[in-house]
């Protein structure tokens, strides 16, 4: 029996604490250093030593410590005896030596949630451009007046009209095709959709059906309009169970069409292309797909990177695709079990061994191609999904901005994986799943996290 997921699990709105606590941290300086003006001036402790930044290795202090693991252990043994944490398994490395510092059933497969889109944005780093953008076209079909809506696999596609904003920035919409089907000489009569570019299932195993109407997710198709949300811009709308032919239907009552009328056809070969628009660059919808944990966006990355590999635009397709290109640039992912790209599906299953060898690849210095994946990762307590956590001083006083990590929540099921700088200036990367994990189980692994910043460990 699958258990129950807890909802909501995957949207965030995307805070500025950041922005707010450098600030204040600007602030507070301002004062602290101002003798005058009624402000008593205040001893200010010695800034940290200048970190310096060896070619392709993640700035480090020259002088800062690698952690020991008998140290380390020490360190987190008060979080770890925290029974919220139900099974854990986990990793900590030291990012620039790749050398494992602690380990506890780090090589059990387990149900990571959204951390699972780790391995997508590495992969999709590894084998795209990172300007590389998804066509969506518009195409007259054999008929007269018959027009087909080809989705390339952009699911940020919006009916928003030109100034509104839209869900995803950077979008192309509807608005743009409908101008140039215009402009292109066509009367159209009637619209089609053209879905073939991703082959079915639509959905896969261990996706709850409950999951479309609560927003999470919706059934994956080659164009969707805002990723399938019924209210565009609204955080916690309901997803549309038919999303392809939903923007066929918001393209047809743009050309003045009767939006009943729309069907699913496949394009005919070499059809006279009418119109074109083009998503955001990758690396922005990277962005966004680990900032807020977007399952959709996962997903239709995760069959760019299928496509670029040679595999089918599936689920299955997309999970060969991902793990092939892993184990090319080294990172062994037995062990790895996945049904999709987002983590959304019960019946995913991972390492903390493997989530941690593609976060030490993109700290350490032999693969350049993924540092980026750095800085797709939510900021403690400044950005995404890590926005509000971190920040109570009672158990993570310090790791906010200093910890970078991708979230996984699902019902009973918390993971974080990422990378810290600890209070000595040592860079280490971990991954952390707990599943099982009790009501707290959540603020347990965060304070987990946590500790790493302060750690030093070195005795």
């Amino acid at each position: 029996m699958r258990p129950s997921r807890w909802r909501r699990s995957t949207h965030v709105i995307v805070g500025v604490v950041m922005l707010a606590l450098v600030a204040a941290a600007v602030a507070a300086a301002a004062l602290l250093t101002a003798g005058g003006h009624g402000t008593k001036a205040v001893r200010i402790p010695p800034a940290p030593h200048a970190a310096t930044a060896a070619p392709g290795v993640v700035p480090v202090a020259a002088s800062a410590p690698m952690p020991t693991e008998g140290g380390l252990a020490t360190t987190l043994a008060a979080q770890l005896a925290n029974p919220n944490l139900g099974r854990l398994g986990g990793r900590i490395t030291d990012a620039m030596t790749g050398k494992p510092l602690w380990q506890q059933q780090d090589d059990v497969p387990m149900q990571p949630a959204s951390t699972n889109k780790v391995l997508t944005a590495a992969a999709a780093l590894l084998t795209l451009d990172r300007e590389a953008r998804v066509t969506t076209r518009v195409v007259a079909a054999n008929k007269p007046g018959v027009v087909v809506l080809v989705g390339g696999g952009d699911p940020t596609l919006s009916a928003a009209p030109p100034g509104q904003d839209t869900w995803y920035g950077g979008a192309a919409r509807i608005s743009d095709l409908t101008d140039q089907v215009r402009r292109s000489g066509v009367t159209p009569t009637a619209v089609q959709v053209d879905t073939s570019a991703f082959t079915d299932p639509t959905t896969p195993p261990g996706w709850d059906p409950g999951d479309i109407d609560d927003g999470d997710v919706a059934p994956i198709e080659s164009v969707m309009l805002d990723a399938g949300r019924i209210q565009p811009a609204t955080v916690d709308s309901a997803r549309s169970h038919s999303p392809a032919l939903d923007a066929g239907r918001a393209l047809a009552g743009a050309l003045g069409l009767d939006p009943a009328t729309v069907s699913i056809a496949a394009a005919p070969a070499g059809a006279r292309e009418l119109a074109s628009v083009r998503s955001a660059p990758l690396i922005q919808r990277l962005g966004e797909m680990m900032s807020v944990s977007d399952n959709v966006l996962a997903e239709c990355i995760g069959r760019e990177v299928a496509a670029a590999m040679h595999r089918p635009r599936s689920f299955a397709g997309e999970v060969d695709a991902i793990t092939n290109r892993l184990s090319t640039a080294h990172i062994d992912t037995t062990g790895a079990a996945l049904v999709d790209s987002s983590g959304l599906s019960v019946d995913d299953r991972l390492t903390a061994k493997i989530l941690d060898d593609v976060v030490q690849a993109a700290a350490g210095p032999d693969w350049p191609a993924l540092r980026p994946l750095l800085d797709l990762f939510p900021i403690a307590g400044g950005s995404g999904t890590l926005s509000e956590r971190f920040v109570d001083p009672a158990t993570n006083k310090g790791a906010v901005g200093w910890l970078r990590a991708k979230t996984g929540s699902l019902t009973a099921i918390n993971a974080l994986a990422g990378v810290v700088t600890d209070s000595s200036g040592r860079v280490l990367t971990f991954a952390l799943i707990s599943n099982d994990a009790g009501p707290t189980g959540r603020t347990a692994i965060d304070a987990l996290a946590a500790r790493l910043w302060s750690c030093g460990c070195v005795t």
